[in-house]
């Protein structure tokens, strides 16, 4: 009982972290459970108390059981994103499956929006309404700073700079950057500033530059649930998350000529190899748009 606890409470975490489809969060539920089993069957164990050797085992289990390597790959990722979310909860002192490789896959591009779906989910919120205003200059936002989710929903007042345009990121490893606004971001700041903020807050205050009704900072879930609704509001198909503006922010900045070493910047990346993942979504594009409209293409 307590593993399936465990497995619902990191089920949660992933689908805010990352947004993530209920088929992609069924998978590694399912290649937890199955590891579960193989571990409590053989060495009575439960999944925070498993080794290093124990993963090293049960994988060689399941090559000799002829899994493919995308399988063992995916297994792998549940694996590893299962023990980083329990070492982080201070569940476990140590990462068993640290020193794991994966096998070498293809490398998968990430969906991304067109500039004209950007617009659309953008023109969506009524900006004549107070909470409209207030998702609309978020989505701006995160569109024209590459933000991430977490970074978003916790921006103060203080952090954003309406004089010079610029927010101040803490991010990942505490490392500070700052990420240009623009100007079109930055009118609907001050906007939102002057007109929405001040009638969400009525008297009540608070540090947090995006509030909700209760006048106080809105959570990722919440943020996940109204860029849902703007996205279906919108006529968007596709699933859309949080991090899909990202890439978006990245994607579109390469294709107008941006440097590879500035978007790296930009997103906070500490390892360019993260980055260049977004060249190639970028190159795909060139091609489509090539293809399209070259008399030769």
């Amino acid at each position: 009982m307590a593993d399936n606890a465990l497995l619902d409470e990191f089920s949660d975490a992933l689908w805010l972290e990352d947004g993530l489809s209920r088929n992609t969060l069924d998978s590694y539920r399912r290649d937890l459970k199955q590891f579960q089993a193989w571990l409590e069957k053989l060495h009575g164990r439960e999944l925070l108390a498993a080794t290093h050797a124990d993963l090293l085992d049960y994988l060689a289990h399941k090559v000799s059981a002829r899994a493919k390597a995308t399988s063992t790959s995916r297994l792998l990722s549940s694996l590893k994103r299962f023990y980083q979310y329990a070492l982080r909860q201070n569940k476990i002192s140590a990462d068993p499956s640290l020193n794991i490789e994966s096998p070498k896959l293809p490398r998968g591009l990430p969906k991304t929006l067109t500039e004209e779906d950007v617009e659309k989910l953008l023109a969506a919120p009524n900006v004549e309404d107070a909470l409209g205003l207030r998702d609309r200059t978020m989505l701006e936002v995160i569109y024209a700073s590459g933000l991430r989710v977490s970074e978003l929903v916790t921006l103060k007042v203080a952090q954003v700079s309406q004089d010079m345009g610029v927010v101040r990121i803490m991010g990942k490893g505490s490392k500070e950057r700052l990420v240009p606004l623009g100007e079109e971001a930055l009118s609907w700041v001050r906007r939102y500033a002057k007109e929405a903020r001040p009638q969400i807050l009525g008297q009540r205050s608070t540090d947090a530059l995006f509030v909700t009704g209760r006048a106080g900072a809105m959570t990722r879930q919440s943020f996940w649930h109204l860029l849902k609704r703007h996205a279906v509001y919108a006529g968007l198909r596709m699933a859309i998350s949080p991090h899909t503006l990202r890439h978006a922010f990245a994607t579109h900045l390469l294709n107008h000529g941006a440097d590879l070493r500035v978007v790296q910047m930009l997103l906070g990346h500490s390892d360019i190899s993260t980055t260049q993942i977004y060249t190639h979504v970028a190159r795909e594009r060139l091609k489509q748009l090539h293809a399209k409209h070259h008399p030769r293409g």
